[in-house]
C-alpha cells in the first residue's frame, strides 16, 4: 500500500510517499481501507520534529480517517466488513490502509459523504473532550476561541453555539473572520489589529470570558488570564507560541480560575473510546440535522501530501485540509 513518511524533520520537503506492507489487525482492531485522511497541526508538528508519535503508535502521520472496514481482528464485535466508518487515530492515517482500535471507530453521521467524514473525528473529539467534558461549558457562557478559522476553530464555534454558548473568536484577517461569522461567532477579533483582552471585556460588560480555548500557549498565557472571568477556565491544547511562561498565581487565585492543559493523541484507548462514544451521542445528531457541518477547505491526493502541507504552512487555509486515496 501507499503511505506517507517523513524523512527526518523539517518542512514539506521531508515528505515522501512509499510502498509498504499493509497492516494486520491485532485483537480488538479492525483494518480500514482509507478513503480520506484529515491534515491536522499535530501532523505538521510531528514533521517539524517537536511532536513525536506516542509509544507504540505508527510513524506514519495522520490522526483521523474515513473509509470502509476490510478486516476484523479477534474480539471485535458490533462491526462488519464493508461498514463505512470514520475513526480517531494515534497515527497511521496518511495511508491506503490503517489499523484502528474498534473503540475508536465512529459511524458516519447521516447525510455526510464518506470523504467529508474524515474531517470530523479529530476536531469533534478534541472540542467535546476539552470544552464540554473538561471545562464544562454551559449554556449562556462565553467562550473565546483562538484560531477561529481553522479546522478546530470552525468546529468549536459551531459546537459552542449549538450548545447555547456565546462564541468569540480571534483570527488574523477580515477574510477569515468573515468565514466564521455565519457559523455563529458573535464576537469577531482581528488579533493583528485589535487587543483581544479589551474586545472580550467590552463584549462581556467587563466580566471576561468564561472559557478560553487556546492553541498558542506561552505567548498568550498572561493575556488569556487577563481575559478570563471569575471562575473562568483556560484550556490549552496547543503550543504554537511556546511552552514556557510565568503564571501569576495570585491573579489565578483571585479569579478562582483554572488552567487546564490536555492532549488527545497520547490518551489510552479506553479514554479515547469513551470520548468517541460521547461525541456520537451528543454531537452526531447535530451533524445529521445540519446544525453542525464539517468545514473542508481543500482536498489533495495522498501523493500530493507535501503540497497540502505547503498550503497549511502558508497560514492561508480555512477549515480542514483532506488527503484522498484512489478509493475516494
Amino acid at each position: 500500500m501507499k503511505a506517507v513518511f517523513y524523512q527526518g524533520s523539517g518542512g514539506p520537503e521531508v515528505i515522501e510517499v512509499r510502498e509498504v506492507q499493509p497492516p494486520a489487525p491485532k485483537p480488538g482492531e479492525v483494518i480500514v481501507d482509507v478513503v480520506a485522511a484529515g491534515l491536522n497541526r499535530a501532523d505538521v508538528q510531528q514533521r517539524r520534529g517537536v511532536y513525536p508519535p506516542p509509544p507504540g503508535a505508527s510513524d506514519i502521520p495522520g490522526l483521523e480517517v474515513s473509509g470502509r472496514i476490510s478486516a476484523l481482528g479477534e474480539e471485535v464485535t458490533g462491526w462488519q466488513i464493508g461498514d463505512e466508518v470514520c475513526a480517531l487515530l494515534a497515527g497511521g492515517g496518511y495511508a491506503e490502509q490503517v489499523a484502528v482500535p474498534a473503540g475508536q471507530l465512529m459511524t458516519v453521521p447521516e447525510g455526510v459523504d464518506l470523504v467529508t467524514a474524515a474531517a470530523l473525528p479529530e476536531v469533534t473529539a478534541t472540542i467535546f473532550s476539552n470544552l464540554f467534558m473538561a471545562a464544562g461549558v454551559q449554556a449562556g457562557e462565553s467562550v473565546l476561541i483562538h484560531g477561529g478559522s481553522g479546522g478546530i476553530g470552525t468546529m468549536a464555534v459551531q459546537m459552542v453555539r449549538a450548545f447555547g454558548g456565546l462564541p468569540m473568536v480571534t483570527a488574523g484577517s477580515q477574510a477569515k473572520l468573515d468565514v466564521v461569522r455565519p457559523l455563529g461567532a458573535q464576537v469577531l477579533i482581528n488579533y493583528k489589529e485589535e487587543d483581544f483582552v479589551a474586545k472580550v471585556k467590552e463584549a462581556t460588560g467587563g466580566r471576561g470570558a468564561d472559557v478560553i480555548l487556546d492553541v498558542v500557549g506561552a505567548k498568550y498565557l498572561q493575556r488569556n488570564l487577563d481575559a478570563l472571568a471569575t471562575s473562568g477556565r483556560l484550556v490549552v491544547i496547543g503550543l504554537q507560541g511556546g511552552a514556557k511562561a510565568e503564571l501569576n498565581l495570585g491573579q489565578l487565585m483571585a479569579k478562582r480560575a483554572a488552567v487546564i492543559g490536555t492532549t488527545l493523541r497520547s490518551r489510552p484507548v479506553e479514554e479515547k473510546s469513551a470520548i468517541v462514544r460521547a461525541v456520537m451521542t451528543h454531537v452526531w445528531p447535530l451533524v445529521a440535522s445540519g446544525d453542525i457541518t464539517a468545514q473542508v477547505g481543500r482536498t489533495y491526493p495522498l501523493d500530493s501530501a507535501a503540497e497540502a502541507h505547503e498550503y497549511f504552512d502558508s497560514g492561508e487555509h480555512i477549515g480542514k485540509i483532506l488527503l484522498t486515496t484512489a478509493a475516494a
